[in-house]
């Protein structure tokens, strides 16, 4: 059973809060026992700034988190990561600045009686049920893996390639990359008695409905072929070393590594297991390639594409002739960054590559830069990945503005 409710930060229990967080941490986050006394709470979930109860849909703010301006801009129910806000901060993205797509509101989900049902032809029984407990018991993983929403770059369609598209305009902070701990889809389904026969499962999460356009489109939901889902999909319950807040998908998430973020669906709840393929709103009418150059229908939107950002603001000011150190971040899809290269009017150099890489998450890099006379400069990144890929100078156009994956210039001025 699950239970969803209102975010009242006034009534958050510190007391359990602070005991909670004494005595039951270890190196990497909480030990087992500590997670179950978690799960045991009744009516209480966890946030990353208390407890908060448990009962019906969440209202306003949308997001449980603090948005401080200096590290998030806010788009609606959406929050971006500014760029400058991970200079310094590591390889992995603190939670507190990760970035947050939610198509309603966050959630608060009592893990004490939240359930995970499996159900559909693709089992051997009927529908199998999993607690949080149940989870905590099985054998568990960890990976480091970027989560990237599929429009992260979706503005730049129009302020470099002058065309209008739909969606979020984000600019390039809708990434991040955190250590994810859980339990393999593969194990679950196991479990649950997948059969050969199963072609593809559907999580669903338990967020609201989402409403557009006076239309009813359900529970966010998107299908994942079998093959994907016993790759590498992870029930993730931690995330950086805690349990995982609110706003990322407490109790328990998919991590999808590679795919765009839709993929790794939220508060999760409920997985359809099939014979025949499934389908939802969100593989037909949304997260589609359409547009010239696309089939009629459309190419639906899978793996991740190759980009780079500097870890600078928008129009960062430099002072003349000084001597800097440019830094940023390149991840791809594909797996490991091969080469990165910058550009800061002078043609292209290639970039220190800092520390090792990573198949699922980002490369760090950094060269030094000699800021030349005042005025405005552009400067520009671009990776090639383990497969070969570079980024192009262009996206082609889709008219929903996915996977932008172009080279982005990145303004800057020498004062």
């Amino acid at each position: 059973m699950t239970g969803t409710g209102l975010t009242d930060e006034a009534t958050y229990d510190r007391a359990r809060l602070a005991q909670w967080r004494a005595g039951e941490a270890r190196g990497d986050g909480l030990s087992r026992r500590g997670l179950l006394r978690l799960a045991a709470g009744g009516s209480l979930a966890l946030t990353a700034f208390g407890t908060l109860p448990a009962g019906t849909a969440s209202a306003a703010p949308p997001i449980v988190k603090p948005l401080p301006p200096e590290i998030f801009e806010v788009y609606g129910t959406n929050a971006e990561t500014r760029w400058e806000a991970l200079s310094g901060q590591g390889y992995l993205t603190p939670v507190e600045r990760f970035f947050v797509r939610n198509h309603t509101a966050t959630p608060s989900i009592d893990a004490g009686t939240w359930r995970l049902k499996l159900f559909g032809t693709g089992l051997r029984g009927g529908p199998v049920e999993f607690s949080y407990r149940d989870l905590l018991e099985l054998p568990a993983e960890t990976i480091t893996s970027a989560i990237e929403c599929a429009g992260n770059g979706r503005s730049f369609f129009s302020s470099q390639q002058g065309q209008v598209v739909s969606g979020t305009a984000w600019k390039l902070g809708a990434v991040g990359v955190a250590r994810w701990r859980g339990v393999r889809l593969s194990t679950v389904l196991a479990k649950a008695g997948l059969t050969r026969h199963a072609v593809d499962v559907l999580p669903e999460g338990l967020d609201a409905d989402y409403v557009t356009g006076g239309v009813n489109l359900g529970k966010v939901r998107r299908p994942l072929p079998i093959a994907k889902a016993l790759q590498d999909v992870l029930l993730a319950y931690e995330m950086n070393g805690r349990p995982l807040p609110p706003d990322h998908g407490h109790p328990v998430r998919l991590v999808v590594p590679s795919w765009v973020g839709i993929s790794s669906i939220k508060w999760l709840g409920r997985i359809e297991i099939s014979d025949t393929p499934l389908v939802s709103p969100w593989n037909t009418q949304y997260y589609r390639l359409l547009g010239p150059g696309y089939p009629a229908d459309g190419t639906v939107v899978t793996r991740q594409v190759v980009k780079s950002a500097f870890e600078l603001p928008w129009n960062a000011e430099f002072a003349a002739g000084g001597r800097q150190v440019l830094r940023g971040r390149s991840w791809s899809g594909n797996g490991r960054i091969r080469r990165v290269e910058i550009d800061t009017g002078a043609g292209w150099r290639q970039a220190k590559l800092v520390g090792a890489a990573a198949d699922r998450g980002w490369q760090r890099w950094e060269i030094p830069w000699r800021s030349g006379v005042p005025g405005a400069h552009t400067l520009r990144a671009r990776a090639t990945d383990i497969t070969g890929v570079t980024q192009p100078d262009v996206t082609p156009y889709n008219s929903q503005g996915y996977l932008f994956d172009a080279v982005v210039r990145h303004p800057v001025r020498v004062v």
